[in-house]
């Protein structure tokens, strides 16, 4: 199997390939042809990107752009954090000529069927959700009005629309209580500890049942701590940057005595970008007497995408600190309500059936965060 070169690291903190980079084409893998033209299947010309404005949507939509798709990006734009983020993300992407932006609550029910009835999508990647472990323990009722309700309504659209492949975003946080490690998708995951974590997989378990009564094809992929540029304010990698810069103390939960598989955000699009061009087939050995959790004989299938290599959290803000050039004051707390000792992917099922292993380094990805932090807010 042949595995693609490392990367190298541009000046404004992005990831490319050697001599490819472009303003219109940033990251890891923008410069490579779409692997449908490469391997003889067709490409999706008309894709749904949900979540378009968010973090991980922004990016794949670029990227999908860049390849010289359509695509329709969906987002509702709201205030979990600060909408000028979004707001930002989206002018980039309006750039281009072949996006189409509807602003759209998932939960509209009305609005999601009239927004598939009209474009008839080939296939969609579905990535708008009401994010965070922690918000969940003080706004349940958004993450079952996004995540739950949400979801059955791309669903409900895939399904009368005839879509051929729905790709959607479940969360390493299904795996809760479970110890064994590395997470696989082949282990049972019936012990989530927090709500977020509960409507990912409850995603999964609706997807199946999708799947199974109407053949449509679903790939559910469980994310791992994803970050890099244009990175999400409410997440830890950005919250310790900001109390860096601005002299105020990093809260270290467990006492900072905690390990996660960060993933960089174009490793993330290129596992997303391989497989939605591969809509799942069914495994015709699945066994109800020994069922496989990850597999199915519906055309339903789970992946992790992890960068597989656990990093200390504690060298993740040393690599901060570097990038920054500053100090960081810490407070040592305990342990969260909701939060997990650590996170690592088991990734060789994708491995196998797309020949692509996330790569970037925790140095390079720190990297390309930092020079674009350092960017936006000016420091």
């Amino acid at each position: 199997m042949v595995l693609d070169p490392p990367p190298n690291i541009g000046r404004n903190g992005a990831l490319f390939a050697p001599g490819r980079m472009t303003r219109s084409t940033p990251g890891v893998f923008a410069g490579r042809a779409a692997l449908g033209s490469m391997s003889g299947k067709r490409i999706v010309a008309n894709l749904l990107v949900t979540g378009c404005a968010g973090f991980i949507g922004f990016h794949l939509a670029q990227r999908l752009l860049g390849e010289g798709r359509s695509v329709v990006g969906i987002d509702n734009l709201n205030d979990y954090y600060d909408p000028a983020l979004k707001l930002a993300r989206l002018a980039m992407l309006q750039a281009h000529p072949n996006f189409v932006f509807q602003k759209l609550d998932l939960a509209d029910r009305a609005g999601m069927q009239a927004l598939f009835a009209q474009h008839r999508f080939a296939a969609v990647a579905h990535l708008a959700a009401q994010a965070g472990v922690r918000y969940s323990l003080e706004r349940p009722h958004a993450y079952a009005d996004s995540n739950l309700e949400g979801f059955v309504n791309v669903l409900e659209g895939c399904r009368h629309a005839g879509c051929g492949h729905l790709v959607f975003a479940s969360s390493s946080s299904v795996y809760g209580a479970n110890t064994k490690l590395p997470f696989s998708v082949h282990d049972n995951v019936d012990h989530p500890v927090s709500l977020y974590a509960a409507t990912k997989k409850a995603n999964e378990l609706l997807a199946h049942s999708y799947s199974h009564l109407y053949r449509l094809p679903v790939t559910g992929l469980r994310l791992f701590t994803v970050y890099g540029p244009w990175y999400r304010p409410d997440m830890a990698l950005y919250l310790f940057a900001r109390a860096i810069t601005t002299g105020q103390p990093i809260n270290l939960f467990n006492h900072g005595k905690m390990r996660r598989d960060f993933t960089h955000v174009d490793d993330v699009v290129e596992a997303i970008v391989r497989i939605i061009d591969r809509p799942p087939q069914g495994d015709p050995s699945w066994s109800g007497a020994t069922p496989d959790p990850g597999t199915s004989r519906a055309p339903w299938r789970i992946y992790n995408v992890g960068n597989s290599r656990p990093e200390e959290l504690m060298h993740v803000v040393a690599l901060l600190e570097k990038g920054l050039g500053r100090t960081a004051q810490t407070n040592l707390l305990s342990m969260q309500p909701g939060d997990v000792l650590e996170t690592f992917a088991d990734v060789d099922d994708l491995v196998r059936d797309t020949g692509f292993r996330p790569r970037v380094s925790i140095e390079q990805g720190i990297e390309t965060f930092v020079a674009w932090y350092r960017d936006y807010h000016r420091v």
